[in-house]
């Protein structure tokens, strides 16, 4: 499976990833983005998207390990793969439609959203 996760540019962007090479993804306190979190298996595929400043998806990341033994605060690692060559809009994600009824859209303030495969290979392509 793949997900998508917002951070807010300011805070910890995508060339902050990319800079670190890799991060422990958390900071999340919603119970249901915890719960997907916490699900997310080494290897998962990233979609990592800027919200409040920019609102679009900027670039690609995997898991690179998960310790969930903590659930109030797993510990995701993950690593940086490449920047989109062309960043995803949050208009254009919205008008695709990939993304008619996606939680992404229903609950827009989750900050850890699963992404179909047709979703991924549509933000990354």
């Amino acid at each position: 499976m793949a997900f998508l996760l917002k951070t807010e540019p300011d805070k910890y962007s995508f060339d902050d990833l990319e800079r670190d090479g890799e991060t422990v993804w958390d900071g999340i306190a919603n119970n249901q983005a915890l719960l997907y979190l916490r699900g997310m298996k080494k290897g998962e595929k990233l979609v990592i998207y800027h919200s409040n400043v920019g609102k679009q998806a900027v670039g690609t990341a995997r898991v690179v390990s998960v310790d969930a033994t903590d659930p109030k605060n797993p510990i995701v690692r993950i690593q940086p793969v490449k920047r989109l060559k062309t960043p995803k809009p949050l208009e254009a994600i919205r008008a695709a439609g990939v993304f008619q009824g996606s939680i992404l859209f229903r609950q827009f303030r989750l900050s850890v959203v699963p992404l179909t495969d047709e979703q991924y290979t549509w933000l990354t392509h």
